[in-house]
């Protein structure tokens, strides 16, 4: 069953370039454009499970009370949602966990101020997996997440909450982060643009700086190029990296045509699913007709640099498994922890002494992924090795080894980009025989997400991609 919401409102069809273009002409007001997403919100969330807690009478206020400076920015009094591992201030950080205490924030996080100070109003903060911890949002004691285009589906993870709203037309752009493919993985599972940038594109929450490599970054996930594109512009007025090249105002394709490395076999040397593969071969024919020279391209992802990533990723959980309470504060209870978390932590835990030289590998692979683009422009590739999955395949309490299997194999093309750094964006320019969205990667240099940009506005030109239906009886089905 498709979950999408009601059209017949203010807000219509728009993205939030054009919600933001009718609130500064006076065609609509910003409290009309956020009290029109609380009800698009209202009608679907029953059914997809995608938001943990909600602000509607703070954003309500805020959007009536829109600071004059505010009101120049290019997504001035758009609704929008933040992801629930990143603070809002008045509300609760719980990383999708149960682990976690309750107690609200008393401030924004740095990337919260920059997100809000593009415009955007936050109405509530939407689901993930427990710490972000793997590839689709079914935590063991809630509901599981949804995928709108066919709710007997993942919605993807770990940002499956914001891109399963983005996609059925609640908001146009909700933020998303990526720590192995967070941004790209629900984006292609919803079909919406999903771009991870470049590493310290954007702040991020102090662990993320603090850890040996550096995986994690902040972003949004979008139902247009030109949504993202323009949220990276406003967004580096009020923050930027003096290391990487400013992205700038990209508005459409670029003139120069690029070298387009292909890489079609599965960075482990199993089999991709076919449609995956003729998704892939498509936009490479096409993308040759736009000019652009096509070549292969081998990954250089190996069995051991997926076994480096997931010591690593593993690392992550046993840190949440015991030392919990002086990252989460005194309200953490470990005895709350997914199955998944435990299971994770204790594989990190008996193979901890390998951590040194993983660490050492993967820095090493960093930088000899990085020297790829001496080479080409862009990497095309898939983003996941099937199409969306069944809520189960991956769920929690899977056993351990069944659940890792599965994971290295239908998101082994992501991480690589977070252990070298680099962007890449997710574009929804497939659909399957039984009609869910296949994502297709883009992968670029260091600072390159101008050209990623410029090619997803060139692709999105040329195959343009649609949403599910919207049906004005998606209200009632809510009741």
């Amino acid at each position: 069953m498709q979950i999408t919401a009601p059209t017949n409102d203010v807000l219509g069809t728009a993205d939030a370039g054009a919600i933001a273009a009718s609130i500064a002409a006076g065609e609509i007001s910003a409290e009309e454009a956020v009290g029109a997403a609380i009800e698009r919100l209202r009608a679907v969330d029953p059914q997809l499970h995608a938001t943990v807690c909600e602000r509607f009478e703070q954003a309500l206020a805020e959007a009536r009370g829109l600071p004059a400076e505010r009101r120049l920015e290019p997504f001035s009094g758009v609704p929008s949602l933040i992801k629930d591992n990143t603070a809002v201030a008045g509300l609760p950080t719980r990383h999708g966990s149960r682990a976690t205490g309750t107690a609200p924030a008393s401030r924004d996080d740095d990337y919260t101020r920059v997100f809000r100070a593009t415009g955007l109003i936050p109405i509530a903060k939407t689901a993930l997996p427990e710490f972000g911890l793997t590839a689709t949002t079914e935590p063991t004691r809630a509901a599981a997440t949804r995928n709108p285009w066919n709710t007997a589906f993942s919605s993807g993870g770990s940002s499956g909450g914001s891109a399963a709203l983005v996609a059925a037309g609640v908001v146009p752009i909700a933020h998303a982060n990526d720590g192995g493919g967070s941004i790209r993985i629900p984006a292609a599972c919803c079909g919406v643009v999903g771009l991870k940038p470049s590493r310290d594109r954007l702040p991020t929450i102090d662990l993320a700086r603090r850890m040996p490599v550096n995986i994690i970054v902040e972003g949004v996930v979008s139902r247009t190029v030109g949504d993202t594109a323009a949220f990276y512009a406003a967004a580096e007025r009020h923050y930027s990296c003096p290391d990487l090249p400013l992205i700038g105002r990209v508005s459409g394709p670029g003139r120069r045509r690029l070298r387009i490395g292909l890489g079609l076999e599965h960075p482990l040397g199993e089999a991709c699913d076919p449609e995956v593969v003729a998704t892939v071969e498509r936009v490479a024919r096409l993308c040759e007709t736009l000019g652009h020279r096509v070549e292969p391209f081998s990954s250089p992802v190996d069995g051991q640099m997926a076994d480096d990533f997931f010591l690593y990723w593993a690392r992550l959980a046993a840190a949440a498994d015991y030392l919990g309470r002086l990252a989460f504060g005194e309200g953490y209870d470990r005895s709350q922890l997914e199955p998944l978390t435990r299971q994770l932590s204790r594989h990190y835990l008996s193979r901890s002494w390998r951590s040194p030289g993983a660490i050492r590998r993967l820095h090493r692979f960093g930088a000899a992924y990085r020297a790829l683009f001496g080479h080409h422009d862009l990497i095309l590739s898939p983003v996941l090795a099937t199409p969306p999955v069944a809520i189960g395949h991956l769920a929690l309490d899977l056993p351990f080894d069944t659940a890792l299997q599965r994971l290295r194999h239908y998101a082994a093309f992501t991480p690589a980009q977070n252990v070298a750094g680099t962007p890449a964006i997710s574009l929804p320019l497939g659909r399957s025989r039984a009609g869910l969205p296949i994502g297709v990667q883009f992968a670029a240099g260091m600072g390159q997400e101008r050209l990623l940009l410029e090619v997803a506005f060139e692709l999105e030109q040329a195959m343009p991609w649609c949403y599910p239906a919207p049906r004005e009886a998606a209200a009632s089905e809510a009741g």
